[in-house]
């Protein structure tokens, strides 16, 4: 069995259970909802625990269990061919040059790490038609600055 396989075996369960991704989180807990999903749908990895909770919920093998706890292969193709997805492709396109400049500005010469990551989705309400909120937080590391001397700082740290 291969992992894609596997997706698409907790996918039918998930659809012949009529469980909502929801249901499915909450019996599994210990992380964010995205986490969850995202390992269910091949991209992440769940630790042991989280492993077998979701083998005990879906009836997988031990074998299966562990294939949840093995890191995947993340990606795909791009850009993205799915509408929705896509459009996070245009957000960073179009908006990608000012969030870089703002956070370079704001922390200095680095990035914005998407491992040491957290994200929140909820529903907002709204009379206009109801809006998705997504709140991310990624930690800064600033570059290093290799072989530096003479008193040039050895990280990128905004210079005040």
């Amino acid at each position: 069995m291969t992992r894609a396989d596997l997706t698409e075996k907790l996918l039918d369960i998930k659809r012949e259970k009529g469980w909502s991704w929801k249901h499915i989180c909450e019996q599994i807990g210990g992380v964010s909802d995205v986490i969850i999903v995202g390992a269910l749908l091949g991209q992440m990895k769940l630790v042991k625990p989280l492993a077998a909770k979701a083998a005990a919920l879906f009836g997988l093998s031990a074998a299966e269990e562990r294939m949840l706890n093995e890191v995947p292969y993340r990606g795909t193709q791009m850009p993205p061919t799915d509408p929705l997805i896509y459009r996070f492709y245009e957000l960073v396109m179009v908006n990608g040059p000012a969030w870089k400049a703002l956070i370079e500005e704001e922390f200095g010469d680095g990035i914005m790490s998407a491992i040491d990551f957290d994200m929140q989705l909820e529903r907002e309400a709204n009379p206009k038609g109801d809006r998705v909120r997504l709140s991310m937080s990624g930690k800064f590391l600033p570059y290093k600055y290799y072989g530096a001397e003479q008193g040039i700082p050895d990280l990128g740290y905004k210079e005040e």
